[in-house]
Parts: C-alpha cells; sequence; structure tokens
C-alpha cells in the first residue's frame, strides 16, 4: 500500500508529523490510501486511538482526508504541496504569461514613499510598545472605505490579503468547518482552507460574481463562511456587479450567522466600483460578523505585504488579540510607505485600471474573433475554458506560449487555462490569438470547437 515507506512513531504527534514529513519529501503521493487503523495500530503496537489521533491531527492539517468506509488516504492536494509551488517550466525565448503578477512598469517608485517612511523612523524610532498600526494609514483606508460605501467598521493592519483572510477565519471558525469559496478560485486560499482544518464547498461564478443559487445551497448545506472577491477574481477576473451584489445580499440575509469575507485586492487597478456585500445600500447589515480585505500588493508592488482590514468590532478585536501573540505588528516602515503612496497618488487608478483593461480587452477580442470564449472582466488575467487544460499548455509551450493550468485554481469546475495579461504588449496578441486558436481548432468568427 506504502511502497518502500513505512510509516513510524509512538505518539500520535509522532506518527502525524511522519506521515506530513512524507508527503513534502514525495515518499507517499498525493491521493496515497493509508492503512486501515487497526493495521497500523498493530504494525506499530500502539493502541488504535493512538492511530486515530494520528489520523485527526493529520486532517486537521490538511495531509490527509478521511472517505467513510474507502479509508484515508493523501489528499490530491496537500499542504505540504501548495499549488503556486508546482513550477511551469519556461524554456529560453518563451513568453511567460502564467506568473498572475502585475506589469512592474505600472507600478510606482518606491524610493520616494520609502525614505518619507525612513525619515519618520527616524523623527521617532518604532520601539516595542508602540501602536500597532499607523494612524496615518488607518485614516486613509477608512476614507476610502467610507467613499466606496463599505459599512462602519474597526480596522486592522495585516500581512497580505491571504494573512488577512486566514486570521478571520481562525477567529470565528473551527477545524471541520464548511467555507463556500469560489471555484475556480484563488489557488493560494484554495490551499489556506484545508490547512486550517476547514472544508470546502466550491461555488460557481460567471463575469458578476459568484452564482446566487450556488451559494444558497452551500449556505444550507451548513457552510459556516462565505468568501468572495469583489474584482478581479483570480483566475477568471469576474467583479461583482450592482445586481449580483443585491442578489447574494437577499441570500445572506437567510444565513445572518454565516460569516461574509470579501477580498478586495484589485483596489487601486480596476475600473469597476465596489459593491458591499455585508450591508446593503442604505447601510443595513447583512450578516453580523464580516471583515473586507484591501491589500497594496497589486496596485502598489508585491513586496509591500500590507493589507487593512475593516470588519465587525468583534471579530477584528479577535484578529488584532491574536496578533499580539504571534507577529505583534506589521512593519510600520511599511505601513508608512503604503500610506505615503496612497496619499501621494503615486499609482493613478484610473490610469493603471485603464492599462490593464485595453490589455485584456484586446485579447479577449482577438480570441472571440476566432471563436474562443474566454473570460476577464476585470484584473491581470483571461481565463479560457479547455477540454484538456494540461494539452493544450503543453501545445502552447511549443508555440513559445507558457500558460498556467486550471488545476491550479479549481475544485470542481471544468477545465480551463489562465493566462495573465499584464505585461502582453498589443502586437503580442495577434500571434498569441492565432496559436491559442491553431491548438483548440477554433475557427474565424465560429464558434468554440472544444
Amino acid at each position: 500500500m506504502l511502497g518502500e515507506y513505512r510509516i513510524k512513531g509512538r505518539r500520535a504527534t509522532e506518527i502525524a508529523a511522519d506521515v506530513e514529513r512524507a508527503v513534502g519529501d514525495g515518499a507517499l503521493a498525493p491521493g496515497a490510501p493509508l492503512p486501515a487503523l487497526r493495521d497500523l495500530a498493530g504494525e506499530l503496537g500502539v493502541n488504535p486511538n493512538t492511530v486515530a489521533a494520528a489520523y485527526r491531527l493529520l486532517r486537521d492539517r490538511g495531509v490527509i482526508e478521511t472517505a467513510g468506509r474507502k479509508g484515508s488516504r493523501v489528499r490530491p492536494r496537500p499542504v505540504s504541496a501548495p499549488r503556486d509551488q508546482a513550477g511551469i517550466p519556461v524554456p529560453p525565448g518563451a513568453r511567460d504569461l502564467s506568473t498572475g503578477n502585475p506589469d512592474p512598469a505600472l507600478l510606482p517608485d518606491l524610493g520616494p514613499a520609502l525614505a518619507a517612511a525612513a525619515a519618520a523612523a527616524a523623527r521617532q524610532p518604532v520601539l516595542y510598545g508602540h501602536p500597532m498600526a499607523d494612524a496615518g494609514l488607518l485614516e486613509l483606508a477608512g476614507a476610502a472605505y467610507r467613499a466606496d460605501g463599505a459599512p462602519e467598521g474597526a480596522l486592522a493592519v495585516c500581512s497580505g490579503s491571504l494573512d488577512a483572510i486566514g486570521r478571520v477565519l481562525a477567529a470565528r471558525l473551527r477545524p471541520g468547518d464548511l467555507v463556500a469559496v469560489e471555484d475556480p478560485g484563488w489557488g493560494s486560499l484554495l490551499d489556506l482552507l484545508p490547512a486550517l482544518g476547514l472544508r470546502t464547498a466550491p461555488v460557481g461564478l460567471d463575469d458578476e460574481g459568484p452564482l446566487p443559487g450556488r451559494v444558497a445551497e452551500a449556505l444550507a448545506a451548513g457552510a459556516r463562511a462565505l468568501i468572495v472577491t469583489s474584482r478581479a477574481q483570480n483566475p477568471t477576473g469576474a467583479a461583482v456587479t450592482t445586481e449580483r451584489a443585491a442578489a447574494l445580499r437577499a441570500v445572506l440575509a437567510a444565513h445572518p450567522d454565516v460569516l461574509l469575507i470579501e477580498d478586495d485586492h484589485g483596489h487601486g487597478m480596476v475600473h469597476q466600483p465596489y459593491r458591499s456585500l455585508a450591508a446593503d445600500p442604505g447601510g443595513a447589515p447583512t450578516v453580523g460578523h464580516w471583515a473586507l480585505v484591501r491589500s497594496a500588493a497589486k496596485a502598489l508592488s508585491p513586496d509591500l505585504r500590507v493589507s487593512v482590514l475593516i470588519g465587525d468590532r468583534e471579530t477584528v478585536d479577535r484578529v488584532l488579540g491574536r496578533q499580539r501573540l504571534d507577529t505583534g505588528w506589521v512593519s510600520l516602515l511599511l505601513q508608512r510607505t503604503v500610506a505615503e503612496l496612497w496619499r501621494t497618488g503615486a499609482a493613478p487608478p484610473a490610469e493603471v485600471a485603464a492599462a490593464y483593461r485595453a490589455r485584456r480587452e484586446g485579447l479577449r477580442g482577438a480570441l472571440a474573433e476566432r471563436g474562443i470564449a474566454a473570460y476577464g472582466e476585470s484584473g491581470l488575467n483571461v481565463w479560457v475554458p479547455v477540454a484538456d487544460e494540461a494539452a493544450v499548455a503543453a501545445a502552447l509551450v511549443q508555440r513559445g506560449w507558457v500558460a498556467s493550468p486550471g488545476a491550479r485554481y479549481r475544485l470542481q469546475s471544468p477545465p480551463g487555462i489562465r493566462l495573465t495579461v499584464s505585461t502582453l504588449a498589443p502586437a503580442e496578441v495577434t500571434a498569441l490569438a492565432d496559436d491559442l486558436a491553431a491548438v483548440l481548432g477554433a475557427r474565424a468568427g465560429g464558434s468554440r470547437l472544444i
């Protein structure tokens, strides 16, 4: 069953650590079945309850899954093998459209903002006991939230969107809880949920965001939380519209105890307005516990690991309380740098959004002319449904293009490929569209033939 590998350990923690190490080293492959409790207990000379406790630890860590009488097996995507570390070879001379990165040419010069932050630190060094958040950053973030119609709430600073989302989930949920999440969706988030011991309820979506009927089904099935990407959804580019926001608020109103998390990482680089799900246009709350997260990564720099979340007071207090016990705070030097960039308008949102929009629409238009359906209402990427994503990705590499296979982003949704268009030059669009049409067997002016 396990090949040459043999599980070792006497205590539950030792057994779990040995299995997790084997998965990380590749000795146990994804999907590999594990011995029955009593069989492994007999082999190790321990009580079956010890093995049961070890398997429970592994489930909570997102390493294995249990399928009733079918026993336990390594998860198809264990947390020790995250999606974004599955490398995509880039041959010499190939055009890499798989990264999901913003265009460096559209990112602001960090020098003046870093210098201003350093000068502030020289005047008043940050020492232990200093406030966790920069007052200027909170003031700017709060004003932006109010201007965009977000509900009133408390603020906290975290290290990026994923850090903020993880802290909110840990503050309100327990291992084993069900979370409704977009499918296809952000690969890092899909890895984080099992790492926290949480189960996923996949929710389909279209250009306007999560489908209300699918969300209603997930919440009726017992989902304790819903995570929605407001704009620039990764990988599809979906952006929640006014009509879709109203429909989703109606669904949430029937489940007021559900935790709502809105990821608005596209803030500052998309043209679509933010549409709140946590409160209606009049400010009446939809749910009791919620959080809205905005990160500086896409619009300012992926290395500025700063995000500001707003949420209900109880949830934010829990996040801040735990943060004090682990990281303590996010570097005030980085916080002040972000505040300075926001204050000076170093990366004009309208100009950045217009540039990315032109690149997305240029490729989508070229693909449509060749009978290829593609999605990308906002953000940095275009999602192309295909019948065999591995074969399509491999064929594109042969033609000099590196795409990201959809398996990185999917749970149950149909296959596809993601093309990052953030640096796609107009002169490249025709060649890429022609090559993709040749690979898919599409014809100009016709329908998609896959």
